[in-house]
């Protein structure tokens, strides 16, 4: 059986909604947070050497990186209509942000928690000034388009999807001025699939959709 190990408000929510939205066999497990530092329980950082979520398995087989699972169970059950064809006109714009939501738009966010962290006061002008276009390219795209991976929904999105809602509820940051994201989000979040992953990954919490 497949099972997604899923630590509460991270990463591994993106593989609970596309195994939803794949309708594929699979159970959730939950971890919730430490207390003193919010970090993984040590059952957790067990399952993978990285420590870190998201993790899966399937018997004794374990896989660690949400793209690098995404990938695998796309090449193990179908794409089940996730990921154009090579053809598409789609598949260019599809790569990119299946790759950049990682890449880099997780790693700005990432620099910028860091810097909170050690103390400082501001963020670094150059962290503040790729986080700022990051931002910007997302609300472009998403007046070019109904979903990042083009005309329907993708694995891009599912990369994409975390950052923009679980992770900006911690961190508290607004989208005022971003009519194109929250147009976005609401269509996000009148998927079945997205529901029924959101009240299994995060029960009793409301996804982040404004």
């Amino acid at each position: 059986m497949l099972t997604v190990h899923h630590l509460r408000l991270s990463q591994s929510e993106r593989i609970v909604w596309l195994c939803e939205e794949m309708g594929i066999d699979y159970e959730v497990k939950l971890y919730n947070r430490r207390e003193d530092n919010r970090l993984a329980p040590d059952e957790y950082k067990a399952l993978h050497p990285m420590g870190i979520a998201p993790v899966i398995t399937d018997g004794d087989f374990v896989l660690g990186e949400s793209g690098a699972i995404i990938d695998w169970i796309v090449a193990q059950y179908g794409d089940r209509g996730l990921v154009p064809d090579k053809n598409h006109p789609d598949f260019a714009d599809h790569l990119f942000f299946y790759h950049w939501a990682n890449g880099t738009f997780m790693t700005n966010g990432m620099m910028a928690l860091v810097a909170q962290f050690c103390g400082a006061e501001q963020m670094p002008p150059f962290v503040a000034d790729r986080m700022a276009k990051s931002w910007q390219i997302v609300e472009k795209r998403l007046g070019e388009a109904e979903y990042f991976g083009g005309s329907q929904l993708t694995t891009a999105d599912i990369m994409m999807g975390f950052q923009l809602t679980t992770s900006r509820a911690m961190s508290g940051m607004s989208i005022e001025g971003m009519p194109n994201l929250h147009a976005y989000l609401k269509r996000i979040g009148e998927r079945d699939a997205y529901q029924r992953a959101m009240a299994k990954a995060e029960p009793g919490m409301p996804p982040k959709l404004d």
